[in-house]
């Protein structure tokens, strides 16, 4: 069997961190059994529709670097195959029109609670031969059949076996009154209609198994295989949200994180391979199984996906980081390096020092972006009362390093450390702060030493001159 699984958000909001690693579990399964993954756009509830969520999705899987294969199936545009199967399901007396109004459906409910039973429909249409025409003033909806007795059980590869008695299954809606069909339907027939073998999604579906499966097993289609994923919950134990932090994709993307620690750190949220931690894409493909998905909650933990990140941000190509931190620079600092050789230039040859010591993109943007600035450029507070302390030092500084044959890390050091034991005690602090101040505006950054050499001669003087004027 070849293995076909799906991704299929609804579009009414971003892409949260739940949504992501289930696209990432669908895309593995599907990879590591060299099957597809499809991607359908869940879109029948146009009331909360939104075009600009859809993009998000899109943009959001794009950014993970999770591909899939065909084109994205919109369940809106068909929704007249949904249609069709209802009135299939009618025509075969496995569906029934029912004629109930609100009022009646609110009385039902009532008793049902006042008796201590679930509040659900009790089937007074389920044996009565309606044709679907207008009664009363009703528009018909129509209900499937679901079986009374026995039980439906569901071979759950992450939850085991999961049994439930048909009793506490209703006669719930596929089709409304007016016409459309409901998502218990949509889903099934999209599924079946697409191939799907295999249905991972989050455990907060499983109680739609056993109902959706009478559709299926109504049209008598092979059941696919399910497996239902735990929640995500944040570092309290709470449901995941947005007070815990970033809660959709784009907002991981824009905290500085790489997609590929990203994709690291979701894999290990609820899957595990031994005691490995940093997996590749290639060895999660290689490994991934359902059986190894727990069954408990996760909890997110950011220390731990921030020392993933720095991890892949210090193995990542410089060209790249370059390429990333530009967005960031023109937004946190306003500087501009798209067209600026020296810049770049800089960046890149500061660029292992700096990613040594950055847990995101933010971070190194920040910590680098003195190597893209030019004089003017301002002072932090630190910086400033470090220079205004700092007028002599500054002044040798500048003469010592104009004299200097070899501009070098290994030079500039020497020659800040002779100045330390001849007018600041031998500390070395005393001399190495004010140059930091002076060439990057800021208290901190990498070794100033191999900064300056990366300025070189000129530049280095011409920001001490300008710190000191």
């Amino acid at each position: 069997m070849s293995v076909v699984t799906r991704f299929p958000p609804s579009p009414t909001g971003f892409m949260h961190i739940g949504n992501a690693r289930t696209a990432l579990y669908n895309w593995l399964y599907a990879k590591h059994n060299g099957g597809k993954m499809l991607f359908r756009i869940e879109d029948t509830d146009r009331a909360r529709h939104s075009e600009e969520a859809v993009v998000a999705i899109v943009n959001g899987l794009k950014w993970l670097e999770l591909d899939w294969d065909g084109e994205i199936v919109s369940q809106f545009e068909r929704q007249a195959r949904h249609a069709e199967v209802a009135r299939t399901l009618l025509e075969k007396g496995h569906a029934y029109y029912c004629y109930c109004t609100p009022e009646e459906l609110t009385e039902m409910r009532e008793r049902a609670k006042a008796e201590g039973r679930p509040p659900v429909y009790d089937r007074r249409w389920r044996d009565k031969n309606a044709d679907g025409k207008p009664l009363n003033g009703v528009n018909p909806v129509v209900r499937i059949k679901a079986p009374l007795t026995g039980e439906t059980a569901v071979n759950d590869h992450v939850q085991g076996n999961v049994r439930v008695a048909n009793e506490q299954l209703d006669d719930f809606i596929i089709l409304r009154s007016d016409g459309t069909p409901t998502y218990m339907l949509s889903v099934v027939v999209d599924d079946h209609d697409m191939g799907v073998t295999h249905v991972i999604r989050g455990d907060d579906h499983l109680n739609n198994t056993p109902r959706q499966m009478c559709i299926i097993n109504a049209m008598g289609w092979p059941v696919p295989e399910y497996g239902h994923l735990p929640m995500i919950l944040g570092p309290d134990g709470a449901k995941m949200s947005k007070r815990h932090g970033a809660a959709s994709v784009e907002e991981y993307r824009d905290m500085g994180y790489l997609p590929e620690a990203l994709r690291n750190y979701l894999l290990r949220l609820g899957w595990s391979h031994g005691d490995d931690e940093i997996i590749s894409t290639a060895q999660a493909i290689e490994w991934f199984g359902l059986d190894h998905v727990q069954k408990a909650a996760a909890r997110f933990d950011f220390a731990k996906l921030e020392s993933l990140n720095a991890h892949y941000i210090q193995n990542a190509d410089n060209a790249r980081l370059l390429e990333l931190i530009g967005p960031f620079l023109q937004k946190r600092h306003d500087l501009s390096i798209g067209g600026d050789d020296t810049a770049q230039k800089r960046l890149l040859a500061g660029m292992d020092e700096l990613k040594k010591r950055a847990k995101t993109l933010l971070q190194l943007t920040d910590e680098g972006a003195f190597y893209a600035k030019k004089i003017p450029y301002s002072f932090d507070e630190k910086a400033r009362q470090t220079l205004n302390e700092s007028g002599e030092i500054l002044k040798i500084l500048y003469s010592s390093l104009s004299a200097l044959n070899f501009f070098t890390a290994a030079e500039i050091e020497a020659t800040c450390k002779k100045i330390a034991e001849d007018h600041a005690g031998g500390k070395l602090g005393k001399v190495a702060m004010p140059l930091r101040a002076a060439l990057t505006g800021t208290a901190v950054s990498p070794s100033i030493f191999h900064a300056a050499e990366i300025f070189g001669r000129e530049e280095t003087l011409a920001r001490l001159k300008f710190s000191g004027s």
